[in-house]
């Protein structure tokens, strides 16, 4: 037995070895992550926040020596529970990792799918970096601090989308709520983790939870600025076009023919005539999550050459579209505006308390349509 665990030990060891426990976590939420509403997928992210908690808490009072002393526990049974975190005690940090890294690689999944690059990019970056920095941090993850710090992201990154997808609501209030709980359980966290620690300063336990409730503080003011996507929500597909009419169940969503070369051409981006002109978009939302999603109309006229200062957008018209979950493809729907004149337009598509799901940009041209092409959705 002793020899079969100083093999494990001498492998665990190696250099690559981390690099594959990351790339396990990733692959493995990559292929059964599906939808942010999956009671599985919930459940798993669920199990993996709650062992990352425990793998903390042991690290942090083995650190402290309060689950053992520096010899094996001979006088009992090998199957005893701390016998068995003993054994296990090599695992602790690929295990750290293995987590971490599911954890970062489901969130990149969940939040890129939800993001506008135009408002989100700064908290997809803070993801993302921590999703490769995982690969390196194996000889950091012994220190306390920054396991409670990465905690209180995950944490954090975890409640902001499963209450929404748990209550069906979705506002400032359950972001909030979401907040507090995460701090909540981290501070909890922390104080099993120091329970019955004698050796150590007052002020320990306070030390090791501020950098965590700082991340939760910036995290927070992230919200308020609009810097967080509207998790549970994404948009799955948005487009302008000429004429949107529903036949059948289905949306034939009429646009200006491309050339040849632009295969891709699903929607108008260069409107040519007067109006009118529709915005057709589908967004996902949860089975249980009923709300109001708004398309926020934008125009700014085209700059002149003698204009060296670019003119900001004004609001046209906020139009609110109630929209109920469930639809895998997303809740389809449109909005028209009957005249539109030449230059600069967009419509975000927001959320009720203003966060932006994403943007429709286009240009109004007054030269008359050419051929049309339509397409079904």
């Amino acid at each position: 037995m002793i020899g079969s665990m100083k093999k494990v030990q001498a492998i665990l060891n190696k250099p690559l070895v981390p690099v594959l426990f990351f790339l396990g976590g990733v692959t493995y939420d990559s292929l059964t992550l599906t939808r942010i509403d999956g009671l599985f997928d919930n459940l798993l992210l669920l199990l993996y926040v709650s062992l990352l908690g425990t793998l903390i808490i042991l690290t942090g009072r083995i650190q402290m020596g309060q689950l053992w002393g520096p010899h094996p526990i001979a006088s009992t049974p090998w199957w005893t529970i701390p016998n068995l975190l003993r054994r296990a005690q090599p695992y602790y940090v690929p295990a750290l990792q293995f987590l971490f890294g599911g954890l970062f690689s489901a969130y990149a999944i969940v939040y890129f799918q939800s993001a506008s690059w135009n408002t989100s990019a700064i908290f997809l970056g803070v993801v993302v970096i921590m999703l490769i920095a995982n690969e390196f941090l194996r000889n950091r993850l012994s220190s306390l601090k920054l396991l409670v710090m990465l905690y209180a992201l995950v944490t954090f990154s975890f409640f902001t989308f499963f209450l929404p997808v748990l209550t069906g609501i979705m506002n400032t209030g359950m972001f909030v709520m979401g907040a507090v709980l995460s701090a909540a359980v981290v501070l909890r966290v922390v104080y099993l983790t120091f329970q019955g620690v004698a050796n150590q300063s007052a002020w320990s336990p306070i030390l090791t939870s501020l950098p965590a409730i700082g991340m939760v503080g910036i995290l927070t003011s992230f919200y308020f600025l609009n810097w967080i996507p509207p998790v549970p929500l994404s948009l799955k597909f948005a487009g302008m076009y000429h004429k949107v009419e529903k036949s059948h169940g289905t949306y034939q969503l009429t646009f200006e023919e491309g050339s040849w070369y632009q295969f891709w051409k699903r929607s108008d981006d260069i409107f040519r005539g007067e109006g009118p002109v529709y915005c057709f978009t589908s967004v996902f939302a949860p089975v249980s999550l009923d709300t109001t999603i708004y398309h926020h109309w934008q125009y700014r006229p085209s700059r002149s050459e003698d204009d060296q200062n670019e003119r900001p957008f004004s609001t046209t018209d906020r139009i609110p579209i109630k929209i109920s979950g469930g639809r895998e493809e997303g809740y389809r729907s449109y909005t028209v505006k009957q005249r539109v004149m030449p230059g600069e337009w967009r419509v975000d598509v927001e959320t009720e308390d203003g966060r932006l799901i994403s943007r429709v940009a286009f240009q109004v041209e007054e030269e008359e349509t050419p051929e049309m092409e339509t397409i079904t959705y």
